[in-house]
């Protein structure tokens, strides 16, 4: 017995099967793949759908039914409002810029709105600006080091599921008790001409703001909500008395301006003070004499 020839079967049989695999594939294609009128109808609708029309004097980017909804959510820019229009959320409006317009500060005092930040240092800057000259009434923010516009509709919905109250933001965090209880320091009281302790005392539960020459003489009067702004166009200011809470913001711009005093109802326990500025409560000033 002589072995003339030795044949590998597994080669014909791949064949076999790689030919039978690609005309299943095949008939796939010209059974299942849409046709190209259906592609043209379902980008139509896409494209349809992801309308971003124009809001107020400023044409900011806006979704579809910003006017009609009770509830909006105010964005940083247009592809913020286009990604959330693809996971179907349609009332939103966007800033377009640091400086927040007049259209979104008139909105978020008529609806209950939300803002829905980047999860950057960009998002924190304008979180801060929409606390001085906005009513908003809660925060979402993306994941961090992420920005909303290419967030999935997961980390969306997420974000806005976990949306905190702007009021629970200033919430001071609950201490432990310490098993004794110390008398509270008394606080320093200082001397002020009694053009400012007055006025300080008429401020007491306003919400209003008033700016002081070096004359001591009224220079304007404001809500605070209007302060920061107000004080980067103003100059000849000395005394800034206002009833709410100094925040580094308005640190910030005392001492650029060349503000001395900036009195108010409480400081922000973040503030770093400035050289050039004196911060007090009305609680430490009493009038000269």
């Amino acid at each position: 017995m002589v072995l003339e020839k030795i044949e590998d079967i597994r080669e014909a049989r791949r064949k076999i099967i790689i030919d039978r695999a690609k005309d299943i594939l095949h008939k796939w294609n010209i059974e299942s793949m849409p046709s190209v009128d259906e592609i043209y109808k379902e980008i139509s609708e896409t494209m349809k759908a992801g309308k971003v029309e124009k809001y107020g004097p400023e044409d900011l980017p806006a979704g579809p039914t910003l006017e009609t909804s009770n509830e909006i959510i105010v964005v940083e820019g247009r592809a913020d409002i286009i990604n959330l229009m693809r996971c179907g959320i349609t009332n939103t409006v966007a800033l377009e810029g640091a400086k927040v317009p007049e259209s979104i500060k008139h909105l978020t005092k008529e609806k209950e709105a939300t803002a829905l930040l980047d999860g950057d240092r960009g998002g924190d800057l304008i979180l801060k600006e929409l606390l001085q000259v906005t009513s908003i009434k809660y925060v979402g923010r993306a994941p961090r080091g992420k920005e909303i516009e290419e967030c999935n509709c997961k980390e969306i919905t997420e974000a806005l599921d976990s949306r905190v109250a702007i009021a629970d933001l200033f919430k001071p965090k609950e201490q432990p008790q310490p098993r004794e209880q110390k008398k509270p320091e008394p606080k320093l009281r200082m001397e002020f001409p009694e053009q400012i302790a007055n006025t300080a005392k008429a401020l007491a539960g306003s919400l209003e703001a008033v700016l002081l020459n070096e004359k001591l003489e009224q220079v304007e009067r404001l809500p605070v909500s209007q302060l920061a702004e107000k004080l980067q166009q103003i100059t000849g200011i000395d005394t800034v008395i206002f009833d709410g809470i100094i925040t580094q913001r308005i640190v910030d711009i005392a001492s650029e301006k060349n503000i001395k005093h900036v009195i108010a109802s409480r400081v922000s326990e973040a503030v770093k003070p400035a050289l050039n500025v004196e911060l007090n409560t009305f609680q430490e000033v009493v009038p000269t004499g």
